[in-house]
């Protein structure tokens, strides 16, 4: 994250619609990609303010699009609204040069509110599946042509497929001898996959990022309130959104536990995490619950795959604290990846028996 000093984020956040005073600014280090502040009046949170990283999000005008629709239809007595502030004159970002052009935007902070990484709580997997439930249907009502892909093929298999092989060409000998292993299990992998067919999934208005730490929750009662984080809601499938929460809520692991014994695949925390989905209206078509154990096995090793061609391109795209971490991070989603194959049979009786 780029360094900067309060006096100057006051002077970027006074181009929004805001009360005219000295906020206090603090990083939020979770994210991977853009620069996110929690603004303070004093002691009090009453802002996100964030730089969009024009980098991984070309159209940062399409992005704000998607978000400033989505969020007409994200209201709900069982939702909670996010509201998305107006620049001064009326946009919903702020573009600023100075040297380098930098995209930002102000978002209302839900007070009383907090995120998990991960949980062992199935109380928490239940209101995680009820809120994406919830969300899912609530973007129901979304038309998929307001929509752009704000980063084209995000899910694509065969994209990812032929940006890892072009790693593997390009790629320095000592991390190509480094990451062995997991180009191995790369490789078998996506032989597996590339036999699934999957068909007449109905296009919907998908979240695409849908870990455990992008959902809110109330500190007070723990009931989930809201999806955040929505820069990749874009067209996809569901079961995107399902095997995303998967990955996170039913491994007890950070996502780049270095111990593989660690990670793993709680039962508990996985019919809980149903459950929560079926406490929902029906909204899921036959074809897209059949798909959804096959979500929780392309999400884990979508992200690994992404993250071991990130290593290998140098780390490029995401933020690393230290030289290895994409590496890391990619044997801890291929280790969760083995683990969801072996529990294919148990996920298709699972969610055949509660949401069939």
């Amino acid at each position: 994250m780029k360094t900067y000093t309060d006096k100057v984020l006051n002077q970027l956040l006074s181009n929004f619609r805001v009360p005219s005073k000295d906020y206090l600014f603090k990083p939020l280090t979770d994210g991977f990609i853009n620069d996110t502040f929690l603004v303070f009046d004093g002691s009090k949170p009453l802002y996100i303010f964030q730089r969009v990283n024009h980098k991984v999000f070309t159209n940062v005008e399409g992005l704000m699009n998607n978000v400033r629709n989505a969020f007409q239809h994200l209201t709900d007595e069982d939702y909670r609204e996010i509201v998305l502030v107006k620049t001064q004159d009326g946009g919903s970002f702020y573009k600023h040069k100075n040297g380098e052009t930098c995209y930002w935007r102000t978002m209302t902070y839900i007070n009383g509110s907090t995120a998990y990484n991960t949980t062992t709580d199935p109380k928490v997997a239940f209101e995680a599946g009820k809120i994406i439930g919830k969300f899912n249907i609530l973007l129901q009502q979304a038309n998929p042509d307001d929509y752009i892909d704000t980063i084209p093929k995000f899910h694509d298999l065969g994209y990812r497929k032929a940006q890892f092989q072009a790693a593997l060409k390009s790629g320095e000998k000592t991390k190509l001898d480094t990451a062995q292993s997991a180009i191995t299990f790369a490789h078998r992998v996506l032989k597996e996959l590339s036999n699934e067919a999957l068909n007449n999934l109905p296009i919907r208005i998908c979240h695409n990022d849908t870990k455990l730490n992008n959902i809110l929750f109330s500190k007070k009662t723990q009931k989930a309130l809201c999806l955040i984080d929505l820069d990749t809601l874009m067209r996809g499938h569901f079961h995107y959104d399902f095997g995303d929460a998967v990955r996170t809520i039913v491994n007890t692991a950070p996502e780049d536990e270095q111990e593989h014994e660690k990670i793993t695949f709680e039962k508990k925390l996985f019919e809980a995490f149903v459950d929560g989905l079926a406490a929902n209206e029906n909204f899921l078509s036959n074809e897209e619950v059949k798909a959804m154990p096959w979500g929780a096995i392309l999400m884990p090793f979508l992200h690994g795959l992404r993250a071991l061609t990130d290593y290998l391109n140098g780390n490029v795209y995401y933020k690393v604290a230290y030289e290895n971490q994409n590496l890391d991070r990619c044997l801890s989603l291929f280790s969760f990846t083995q683990k969801a194959l072996e529990n294919k049979a148990y996920m298709e009786e699972i969610v055949q028996e509660k949401l069939s």
